[in-house]
């Protein structure tokens, strides 16, 4: 029988900051990487630390998800006198010392995870019979050039120029080795280029290699319950699908390039094929969270995530920030029910019920604080496995997602009512027929309800070149707040 900790690795993996030093961003010596690569636990170790550093509070772990890319979507009310510094970011002054420290840490660190995954693709070739599986193989390094298509694919979001009608062109570099080296600069067409070259090489090598091709995401988030699952996996490292980049995250990652783009016949393509992907049995691989996620108290909605980071230390990274308290983000009582839920009905809404904490506070004051990261106490569950993949959860593409896009490119009014509906129906809300009027204005809400915490509200604006931003009285958005500038540290080819 195997092993209880063999089953555990993966995801407890995530977790542990205290790898060898060979998982620092640059080895030390050449000797070093040989002895590394000589064996395959050394690129599982590699590889893990991919997720490691995806899961530091400056990438995924907080900032380029429930903070600071919130704050320039002007998410969240806060007290001024405790955010002074976020109150400057909120407002794109960029130049303040805020700014500019925190976008260096999330260009740092993103950069830092893309550098991990070069090691292990600049070592495969010469070491690839360190790994004798040829599944196994071809699903490390799918997930390599995976993790390095996402990271730059966020580097292009957050500060590449606006994607529609641009006056100011911004060239990003494409890190593709581990090298001392200056990393070449691309233009937004070659850049782009380069994610959907890693995308699809990603592609090819998960292709039948994905245990995904036959087993479900459900069953391999539990494959180690032996008692539950008959699965059987060539090596245990390929459990967890659901928190490792896979063959249908590929696919996801495609329609939200192509979404932000502008690119509505490919983002419809890819879209589609993960809402209709189905599994050996002919079941849905994935569908909609609805009523027994939010029963359960699994509020990151994880029966619904293509991809996701499983962080055990989600506590101890937000304290209270998700609060009412002085450092706290919530919203006020008018921006949860005028603004946030305009038009729905509030008493019925899985989301606004259920997501949301909109208890009055000793002195009778109502501040909804979201319950997407609420960690259950220590006497409420002791299984690690199911705290790691149900409670211990950060998001970074939701079926909903999928959804939006098609509706958002649907080629008719009445497909896209079809799949609002059905999208509408999970939430436990009555969908208002859309009309070509109304379509985008919910989408835009829709994106702003179920995306909250998540960082995605930002890019929505950005790639829409939206002016006026739900919650920012005070002036328009225009594009120089929409390109974040790159580090003053970096090399800049931009600057004149």
């Amino acid at each position: 029988m195997k092993s209880r900790w063999i089953y555990l690795t993966v995801i407890l993996a995530f977790t542990f900051t205290s790898c060898n030093d060979w998982l620092d961003v640059k080895p030390e010596t050449e000797m070093d990487a040989k002895e590394m690569f000589d064996t395959e636990s050394g690129f599982k170790d590699a590889l893990t630390s991919c997720y490691i550093k995806m899961n530091s509070t400056d990438v995924y772990g907080k900032r380029l998800t429930m903070t600071d890319i919130e704050y320039l979507a002007q998410h969240w009310d806060i007290d001024r006198n405790n955010f002074k510094n976020e109150l400057k970011f909120k407002n794109f002054e960029y130049e303040e010392d805020y700014a500019k420290s925190t976008l260096s840490a999330i260009y740092g660190g993103l950069y830092n995870v893309i550098s991990q995954a070069n090691i292990i693709l600049t070592n495969i070739p010469a070491h690839k019979n360190a790994i004798k599986k040829p599944a196994l193989r071809a699903v490390i390094e799918g997930e390599a050039l995976a993790i390095r298509a996402f990271c730059h694919l966020d580097i292009l979001r957050l500060f590449g120029q606006i994607p529609q009608k641009a006056t100011k062109q911004v060239m990003l570099p494409y890190a593709e080795t581990v090298s001392v080296q200056a990393i070449p600069y691309y233009s937004l067409d070659d850049f782009v280029s380069l994610i959907i070259r890693d995308i699809d090489a990603a592609e090819v090598l998960m292709k039948d290699n994905d245990p995904l091709f036959k087993y479900s995401y459900a069953e391999l988030d539990y494959f180690s319950n032996v008692k539950n699952s008959e699965v059987v996996l060539d090596d245990n490292f390929l459990g967890y699908r659901r928190f490792r980049f896979n063959y249908y995250a590929l696919k996801a990652m495609k329609a939200r390039l192509y979404m932000y783009l502008g690119n509505k016949e490919k983002a419809n393509e890819f879209a589609k094929e993960v809402i209709n992907a189905l599994d050996k049995k002919g079941d849905k691989m994935l569908t909609l969270a609805g009523a027994a996620d939010f029963t359960a108290k699994n509020f990151s909605l994880p029966s619904e995530c293509i991809l996701a980071l499983s962080n055990f230390e989600i506590s101890k990274n937000t304290g209270d920030l998700f609060s009412a308290k002085p450092r706290g983000l919530f919203l006020t009582k008018k921006h949860f029910e005028k603004d946030l839920f305009v038009g729905q009905a509030i008493a019925v809404n899985n989301r606004a019920l259920k997501l949301w904490d909109t208890k009055a506070d000793n002195q009778g004051n109502i501040k909804p604080v979201i319950k997407k990261y609420d960690q259950p106490g220590s006497d409420e569950y002791t299984n690690s496995n199911m705290l790691a993949v149900s409670k211990q959860v950060i998001p970074l593409i939701r079926l909903s997602e999928m959804y939006l896009i098609a509706i958002e490119t649907a080629p008719s009014l009445t497909d896209a009512n079809a799949l609002y509906d059905e999208y509408m129906r999970a939430r436990n809300v009555s969908a208002t027929p859309l009309t070509e009027m109304s379509l985008m204005e919910e989408i835009i809400r829709e994106y702003r309800r179920e995306f909250f915490a998540e960082g995605q509200m930002f890019y929505t604006y950005k790639r829409l070149g939206i002016a006026k931003l739900l919650w920012k009285t005070d002036r328009e958005v225009g594009e120089n707040d929409y390109v974040a500038p790159l580090p003053t540290t970096e090399m800049n080819v931009n600057q004149k």
